[in-house]
């Protein structure tokens, strides 16, 4: 089929997906629509819970694996909209409703381009498909549930708004909380061991700590502190005070590194970290994927957001039409002419690599 028609298609897909509501671990609807492209254009394709997948048509197990990937669940939209969410129209260019941009745009480019390829005869790579579910919550029953039920994967593109330019690298994160502790009292008797107090010395060593190592891609370790909570009523002193504490991980650590760093030096009793799981990912920068986008005119980045790229082990690369930062924004669009191009983009990076 031509590309442009595939274009055209894609768009009208996408049209349906903004207007089917598909909030992480309620996406069954809009995996529906997708079994239905994949029936529609004669594909063989699987459903796990609200993950559908598919294998190109000659696949060959001794050859490696090319996974494309985004995902058609979104977050909920936000007080600010003015448009109607879930109402997909077109004005001056821009296609508006809520999981255009993230990551409707790059899922329907990714299906029309593996629909393209799916028939393909001798190609260097497979190709797997996996339109997945809960990548906006981080949840179980999302492209990590995949993994173990998919052929070994080699390589991967993973749909995000980056305006067609290639993310190299992709900061992991890891959610720590953490205690400082004190003595409970009445706040009208003296206590030297105020909880509320003794957090003063540890919002002071997170605020100007810095882990040594940094990344080319993806620059220094980020370690912000997101919430803090404590007491009860105005006359008691809180035993203990919580702390929230993000962390942006960079690919010159594990996650596993960042996690003994913390509980050795810092100044809390307690600190555990929530998941270990979503860890930095990469692409080696003479991989032969990089080098074609390269050489095709769009440039390297490292990207601070996190995506599905966190639960794979294998190289991977994020590229896909939109602009990240209009992502989770009220009244939510992506142009349709970046939907075109990026369809475009993809079909000519595969040529190069995998024909």
């Amino acid at each position: 089929m031509a590309i442009k028609d595939l274009t055209k298609e894609a768009i009208a897909l996408l049209k349906k997906l903004i207007g089917t509501q598909s909030f992480s671990t309620e996406e069954d609807k809009t995996a529906g629509l997708i079994e239905d492209w994949f029936t529609r254009y004669q594909i063989d394709f699987k459903r796990t819970k609200n993950n559908v997948w598919s294998i190109n048509k000659h696949f060959d197990a001794n050859k490696p694996t090319l996974l494309l990937n985004s995902h058609h669940d979104t977050v909920k939209p936000n007080s600010a909209y003015t448009n109607d969410p879930f109402n997909a129209f077109i004005e001056d260019g821009k296609l508006f409703g809520l999981g255009s941009n993230d990551a409707g745009g790059c899922l329907v480019s990714l299906i029309a381009t593996f629909t393209y390829f799916y028939s393909h005869e001798n190609l260097k790579y497979n190709i797997i498909l996996v339109a997945s579910a809960e990548e906006e919550n981080s949840g179980a029953n999302g492209l990590n549930s995949m993994l173990p039920i998919l052929p070994k994967v080699d390589v991967a593109i993973v749909g995000e708004p980056t305006l067609m330019n290639l993310a190299v690298a992709e900061k992991g994160l890891v959610v720590f909380d953490a205690v400082v502790a004190g003595t409970p009292s009445h706040a009208a008797h003296p206590n030297d061991n105020n909880a509320i107090y003794n957090t003063i010395n540890a919002l002071e060593w997170f605020k100007a700590f810095k882990f040594e190592k940094p990344s080319n891609a993806l620059g220094d370790v980020k370690l912000t502190v997101t919430q803090i909570m404590a007491g009860s009523q105005h006359n008691v002193v809180p035993g203990h005070v919580d702390l929230v504490i993000d962390v942006r991980v960079n690919d010159a650590y594990s996650n596993e590194e960042i996690a003994k760093i913390l509980q050795e030096h810092a100044p809390v009793t307690k600190i555990k970290p929530r998941s270990l799981r979503l860890n930095s990912s990469s692409i080696p920068l003479d991989h032969d994927l990089v080098k074609a986008g390269v050489a095709m005119g769009r440039t390297t980045y490292g990207s601070p957001t996190l995506s599905d790229q966190a639960v794979l082990t294998c190289p991977s690369l994020k590229l896909g039409p939109g602009d990240s930062t209009r992502s989770h924004s009220a009244n939510e669009f992506i142009y349709l002419n970046e939907i075109e191009e990026g369809i475009k983009i993809y079909v000519e990076l595969l040529n190069r690599v995998i024909v």
